[in-house]
């Protein structure tokens, strides 16, 4: 079976951030998606499409993503349910993201990004035998990579 899922659009908000209780990082946010046509009055509507990412990929996208910023996703579409406060059961669509790109260069991203930069979900940054390298896009911050994720 097949379930990937690409989009491009604006972040709606700031990428909420949180933790599980093991230490996990979790990030939930909105992305809206230009549909590509318009409605009767010339109007082009937004799709807001509700996505998950975990792990550093989470951090690394709350650390440099603001509301507006154009990003680019993939992941897969995941339905799940639960039941509420009031025993209502709750029904939720959405996009658990495996990879991102950030679209815009540093001037249209209020400061915060050099180029577009990708975030791929083979990256494990709390792997062992990680090495100390500077990082373009964090403002010239350190960050820890593998020797796995080095292209030499």
């Amino acid at each position: 079976m097949i379930n990937r899922v690409v989009l491009v659009g604006r972040l709606t908000k700031e990428v909420e951030l949180r933790y599980t209780q093991s230490g996990k990082a979790a990030g939930s946010f909105t992305i809206a998606v230009n549909r590509q046509f318009t409605n009767q009055q010339g109007e082009r509507e937004a799709d807001f499409i509700n996505a998950v990412i975990w792990g550093k990929l989470a951090e690394n996208l709350a650390n440099f993503s603001h509301k507006g910023s154009l990003v680019g996703v993939e992941g897969r579409v995941q339905t799940r349910n639960y039941e509420n406060q009031q025993g209502k059961r709750v029904y939720v669509t959405e996009v658990v993201v495996d990879n991102f790109s950030l679209l815009e260069p540093k001037s249209a991203n209020d400061g915060r990004q050099s180029q577009p930069a990708n975030y791929g979900g083979q990256n494990n940054f709390n792997s062992a035998n990680n090495r100390q390298m500077n990082d373009p896009f964090a403002g010239g911050r350190d960050i820890d990579i593998t020797d796995e994720q080095l292209p030499f």
